[in-house]
């Protein structure tokens, strides 16, 4: 489905940490293809003096303008979690059906780094709730398993936790530092970033951690041969966090798919090449530019 412009629905998942932040230079060109939607996972958007007084929820916004969000609920609920104890982070599986639940008909999913294993995960779910798939930075594992080798290892995430218990934002730059290590832009993202990050409110703790162990114990590998859904996988050739040859074997298993790699980016291709980034899945899901 589409509105009344032509242009199809596309949701955004973001990944660990930045929230949908990540996402605000890339607004403006993707609305000349897409109607572009925000999903936002439990915890995210949420100001940290409020998580005891209101549970995490999941909720897609539409996207306006650059700064501008029109908020709304999942249409759906998932039973129980409405009423969970505002302490209690929907898991994984909650997320990903909270995910299916909100998506408009017939829309196209585009995922990034932990929001690409949340795609993965509720196009396992409800295949014929997405129309197209967009994997960016993807992985089916993101920790080093025995016979799973192109990941982290689980150190990585022990010193992350750590490290967000003693100092969030501290963490958090850290983080953007290594996700854009080897990109050819890192020094112009990264300050984009942490600009970014500085503005907005940084989600609770307990979000932060409960996403590190999402990117723990998460591993899909299973789930993908039936996923007949046509996907772009979108991948930066210097991507240190999630490894090249992580994309190249979900490249090799989903049934209908093309691995695009981008020369000289790191984690965050999509803010590498803004305008390329644009025009593949404008090609991907037959969208033109309307200008």
């Amino acid at each position: 489905m589409s509105d009344t412009g032509g242009r199809p629905n596309l949701v955004l998942i973001h990944g660990w940490g930045l929230g949908n932040a990540a996402w605000q230079p890339l607004l403006p060109v993707l609305a000349q293809r897409f109607r572009v939607q925000l999903f936002t996972c439990p915890g995210y958007g949420m100001p940290e003096h409020r998580m005891d007084k209101q549970p995490p929820d999941a909720h897609i916004h539409e996207a306006h303008e650059q700064t501008a969000f029109k908020p709304a609920h999942c249409r759906t609920p998932i039973d129980g979690l409405s009423s969970a104890p505002s302490a209690t982070m929907p898991s994984f599986i909650q997320t990903a059906q909270l995910l299916v639940n909100s998506l408009p008909d017939n829309g196209i999913v585009c995922g990034w780094s932990l929001g690409s294993l949340l795609a993965l995960q509720a196009a396992s779910m409800a295949p014929q709730r997405i129309k197209k798939l967009i994997l960016i930075g993807a992985t089916p594992s993101f920790t080093q398993r025995t016979d799973w080798s192109p990941a982290q290892p689980p150190a990585l995430l022990d010193t992350f936790s750590d490290a967000i218990t003693q100092d969030a934002a501290g963490a958090l730059q850290r983080f953007i530092a290594l996700l854009n290590q080897g990109d050819t832009q890192a020094r112009l993202i990264g300050r984009t970033m942490i600009k970014q990050l500085l503005a907005a409110q940084l989600p609770a703790t307990t979000t932060m951690l409960a996403g590190l162990g999402w990117l723990r114990d998460a591993d899909v590998r299973e789930q993908i041969a039936p996923i007949a859904i046509p996907t772009l996988l979108i991948h930066g050739e210097n991507d240190q966090l999630m490894p090249l040859p992580a994309a190249q074997w979900l490249n090799e298993k989903l049934p209908d798919s093309r691995l695009e790699v981008f020369p000289g980016a790191a984690h965050a291709p999509f803010l590498n090449d803004p305008e390329r980034f644009a025009k593949s899945i404008g090609d991907h899901c037959h969208a033109p530019a309307h200008h």
